[in-house]
């Protein structure tokens, strides 16, 4: 990915408002990624990670940089829960299962490359095998004028397949029952990989074929399947998925507060909590994790914490893993003017997801400036007089406001509706006054 970090930052601007130190932060931490791969190998195993801690409280855009990181990047990319994981020698998942579902994510990727790369192949495979299924043997004993028909009208043939103008018709093809694939992450990989043995073994000896009668559209997308495993070198994927891991994998590790313990509380035996730390610390600073596709070293995988600390600190981590996360970014929570500007200024804001929503229907709806900012300032006052959950909040204001317009947007057909400020007067002042009302609709 060579991006330099202001092009990072631009696309985070299109769909963020604000938090400029994070989004700094992260393309700094971006770019020497791609500085690093450029050095002398012994000098890359030297640069470490600068791993990076973000808080700020709920709904200020931690994991929605997240979410626009993964669609942007061509890393392997994950995000994942805290809260989620639990000591191990507990019930429940172990953090090295992280690691596992990030080796997924890439080989997944470089499957979906290799696939684009041997399009053509796949495509000649397909072709190839309706044709054979559609057109009629040439006769026993033929003529070289017999023979010159044959191949004139099967490659006639091959043509409208490959243009789709035989999708409707039917042809009867075999269904190979394979084995079943085990992506279970949490599960050992030793274990893993004898359950896959078994089922390669037990598909072999049992193999069967079901002829079914479908669609040369159906059968393309059936063949297609059976293509990529016949022509696609899976072992290179493995090794490629893993390197790709190694070198460019980013882990997102959301809730990290929910796993710090305070040091007034009793939890220190929690297993869900200390332990966690003290399991995620050699992931973090590096060890070896067995995969379903090899072993692999975690030592220069980016890991990006974020979590909102209401009722615990970052200190109250262990020291061991703070130190870990050497870069810290405090995200700054958002007042009117910024909940006035998610509205109005990202690409796809919400209220143009509302327009396009209603346009289906027919209808046209705008919205008057006032309008806009009475909404962002009745989400301000009821994220002060309840519990401030931020952006979120502006989705229920907003949803509040069209209820009525959206239901019965069959009425408006072939018109425009405008929502004024008086429309979101008379809506929301009445929940925003009330603090119980407040409380359970907004």
């Amino acid at each position: 990915m060579n991006m330099i970090p202001q092009e990072i930052v631009d696309y985070l601007d299109q769909h963020i408002i604000g938090q400029n130190n994070a989004k700094k932060t992260i393309a700094l931490a971006l770019r020497t990624r791609y500085r690093r791969l450029r050095l002398d190998p012994p000098l890359q195993d030297e640069i470490m990670p600068k791993n990076i801690l973000m808080i700020g409280s709920t709904g200020v855009g931690k994991t929605e940089i997240a979410r626009r990181l993964a669609k942007l990047m061509q890393l392997p990319f994950i995000k994942v829960e805290a809260s989620k994981y639990t000591e191990v020698g507990f019930v429940g998942r172990d953090v090295e299962s992280m690691v596992r579902d990030l080796v997924m994510t890439s080989y997944s990727m470089v499957k979906a490359e290799h696939n684009e790369n041997n399009k053509e192949a796949i495509e000649h495979y397909i072709v190839d095998i309706l044709t054979h299924k559609l057109h009629p043997e040439v006769p026993h004993f033929p003529t070289e004028e017999e023979k010159a028909r044959h191949e004139i009208s099967k490659s006639e043939l091959s043509e409208k397949i490959r243009n789709g103008e035989m999708d409707d018709r039917l042809v009867e093809i075999e269904l190979s029952t394979g084995g079943i694939e085990f992506n279970d992450t949490n599960m050992p990989p030793e274990i893993a990989r004898v359950q896959e043995s078994f089922s390669k073994m037990f598909s072999v000896i049992g193999k069967e074929e079901n002829k079914k009668e479908v669609s040369v559209a159906e059968a393309k997308e059936i063949l297609r399947q059976e293509a990529a495993e016949k022509l696609l070198n899976h072992d290179q994927i493995k090794r490629e998925a893993l390197k790709r891991t190694e070198e460019g994998g980013i882990i997102f590790l959301d809730e990290i507060d929910k796993i710090a313990v305070n040091s007034r509380s009793d939890g220190r035996n929690d297993p869900s909590k200390e332990g966690v730390q003290r399991d995620l610390l050699p992931i973090v600073e590096g060890s070896i994790v067995s995969t379903k596709f090899g072993s692999i070293k975690t030592d220069h995988i980016l890991f990006i914490a974020a979590g909102a600390f209401h009722l615990t600190k970052p200190s109250d981590l262990i020291p061991e893993l703070q130190g870990r996360f050497p870069l810290r970014v405090e995200l700054e929570p958002l007042n009117e003017d910024a909940l006035y500007l998610i509205l109005t200024k990202p690409k796809n804001s919400l209220l143009e997801q509302y327009r396009a929503l209603l346009a289906t229907e027919d209808m046209k709806l705008s919205f008057d400036e006032a309008a806009i900012r009475a909404m962002a300032r009745y989400a301000q006052r009821a994220n002060e007089k309840t519990e401030d959950i931020g952006a979120r909040r502006l989705h229920t204001v907003v949803e509040k406001v069209l209820e009525d317009i959206s239901f019965n947007a069959h009425l408006h057909k072939s018109s425009t509706v405008t929502v004024t400020e008086a429309m979101v007067n008379t809506i929301l002042l009445p929940l925003v006054e009330d603090e119980d009302l407040a409380r359970y609709i907004l």
